[in-house]
């Protein structure tokens, strides 16, 4: 997942995009399974116009292929259970669940599939890829930062990224809405998706 971008000018991510990882990153190079019991996928929205609602799913899989020395060579999959929704409120979970926003029996996962990767400069990368979310498949742009690399007490190796992304809902059909009396409405339009991955590498 784990190649993402920063914001940055035209002329500044021309200026880097296709600087090398160099000799430094060049061990992350292999395949890499998302572990899930340290890692988070999380959003928040905008809720009655003046505070956000947080929440997080908590069944998905996810694997990564990293070439440190090309990361252009780089992709990810993320595969995830729309029923595993929490916000911590279990009546919302509910209603998030049915045809209003996810529909999950009809739609059950949530899958995002990389097209491209880039490395920014230093630990920032971009990675684009094809986000299908209840049979409506779209590009979006993924920001990231690598957090670092280590072997875990188990001998097993590790690499880390954090980052987020905002997309607007309704463009997957996700337009459920109600008005407020005070004006406005019950749930923004824009989501901001957060990332904390931790991957283990493969034998």
């Amino acid at each position: 997942m784990g190649l993402f971008n920063r914001t940055k000018t035209a002329d500044t991510a021309t200026a880097v995009v296709d600087a090398p990882a160099g000799p430094g990153l060049a061990h992350l190079t292999g395949d890499w399974a998302v572990d899930t019991a340290h890692s988070q996928v999380g959003f928040s929205v905008r809720h009655a116009m003046v505070t956000n609602v947080r929440g997080s799913f908590t069944e998905y899989d996810g694997k990564l292929h990293l070439d440190g020395g090309e990361p252009a060579n780089s992709s990810a999959e993320l595969v995830i259970k729309v029923a595993s929704i929490d916000t911590k409120q279990a009546q919302r979970d509910e209603h998030l669940r049915t045809g209003d926003f996810f529909a999950a029996e009809a739609h059950p996962e949530i899958t995002f599939r990389s097209t491209s990767a880039e490395r920014l400069r230093d630990d920032s990368y971009r990675m684009t890829g094809d986000l299908t979310i209840k049979g409506t498949t779209r590009p979006v742009v993924l920001d990231l930062e690598y957090t670092g690399s280590a072997t875990d007490a188990y001998g097993a190796e590790r690499v880390g990224f954090e980052g987020a992304a905002t997309i607007d809902r309704t463009d997957w059909g996700l337009s459920y809405n109600a008005a407020l009396e005070t004006g406005g409405v019950l749930i923004g339009e824009k989501v901001k998706l957060t990332f904390d991955i931790s991957a283990v590498k493969a034998a």
